[in-house]
């Protein structure tokens, strides 16, 4: 549940609340915007005597939450969220362009990536140390070693950083490399990574699992944010459909509608959800459009030599072309990289 306090409540006044609430044993989840204060109450709301609540200072009205999402929900935090990493910001505002190969393969082919990406537009620099990959044979990355390439190449162009992690050791060995950690969309629903990966206190970019909805998306984002950690992106990167002409259905439809449920940045990776270099940039305008607070696209100096992704990748000319297209639709709406 929620508790609305009235416009403007004192400070006194909401203490109140908050104590009442954790004298109960719960937790409460302060959200102050410009003129209301939201109380939030984590746990069993029916220990609570509302009644008592409703008759306390200064409280406009309770609010129960039906959705099993409390921390990630709109409804406990009003005002849109915004996540710093590094020196870059995603949310309220803040376009963040994350580029970069799919595999870290070398740390020259790195550094040139990050410094063609960085003088494009981008303000992340992406790229897989640790690939889960659907054949047991294929490239699986050149984990810490890889991540080690990263690091240099963030440093070098000053650059934030993200990478996915694929279990608990990769989280140990990412955090000391790494801006932000990325659970990928095969470990959406993977709930112990993702609570390791809340307590490491970095952002955290949550892609969307393959086939899941919109409501267990976000109650995996909640995992993260139940150990402490409210630095959640989320990231659309097409799910499973019966079409075959595109690598998975980009589902652009999810920006509007994380809007309207949750208070969450939304990024879109248009190169997983088309799979098709052709298609990457027409849906990276779209995705603007629909109004995400980001884009994830794979970069790679020769898409034709990847180890990893090379159909769907764009190449460095291609992708500074593209930033040039980005650009103009990014003030036209008001929006800053």
């Amino acid at each position: 549940m929620i508790i609305v306090m009235k416009p403007q409540a004192e400070e006194e006044a909401i203490l109140t609340v908050s104590k009442t609430i954790e004298q109960a044993g719960l937790e409460v989840h302060l959200s102050k915007g410009h003129e209301v204060t939201i109380i939030g109450v984590v746990g069993d709301k029916n220990i609570l005597n509302r009644s008592v609540l409703c008759q306390l200072p200064q409280v406009e009205k309770i609010v129960d939450i039906t959705e099993t999402y409390k921390l990630a929900n709109k409804k406990f935090h009003p005002e849109p969220t915004c996540v710093k990493v590094k020196n870059a910001f995603i949310g309220n505002g803040h376009t963040a362009i994350m580029a970069g190969p799919c595999s870290i393969e070398n740390e020259d082919m790195m550094i040139r990536t990050a410094f063609a990406v960085k003088k494009a537009g981008a303000t992340f620099l992406r790229g897989g140390a640790f690939k889960p990959r659907t054949s047991p044979y294929a490239f699986q990355g050149l984990e810490e070693t890889g991540l080690k390439y990263m690091k240099a190449a963030a440093d070098a162009t000053g650059l934030a950083s993200v990478c996915e992690v694929t279990s608990l050791e990769a989280i140990t060995k990412a955090v000391d490399y790494v801006d932000m950690l990325q659970i990928g969309a095969r470990n959406m629903q993977n709930f112990a990574l993702l609570k390791e990966a809340g307590k490491t206190g970095l952002p955290i970019l949550l892609k969307r699992g393959l086939s899941a909805t919109i409501d267990e998306w976000l109650n995996a984002a909640e995992y993260i944010m139940a150990e402490g950690n409210p630095n959640v992106v989320l990231c659309e990167r097409g799910i499973r459909t019966f079409e075959t002409a595109t690598r998975n259905t980009l589902d652009l439809s999810a920006v509007p509608v994380i809007k309207n449920k949750s208070h969450l940045p939304i990024i879109v990776d248009p190169s997983h959800g088309t799979g098709v270099r052709e298609y990457v940039a027409p849906m990276a305008r779209a995705a603007i459009a629909s109004g995400c607070d980001g884009l994830m696209i794979e970069v790679h100096p020769e898409p034709s030599k990847a180890l990893s992704d090379g159909p769907q990748s764009l190449t460095l000319e291609q992708f500074d072309n593209l930033c040039g297209e980005l650009k103009p639709m990014l003030s036209f709406f008001g929006r800053t990289l």
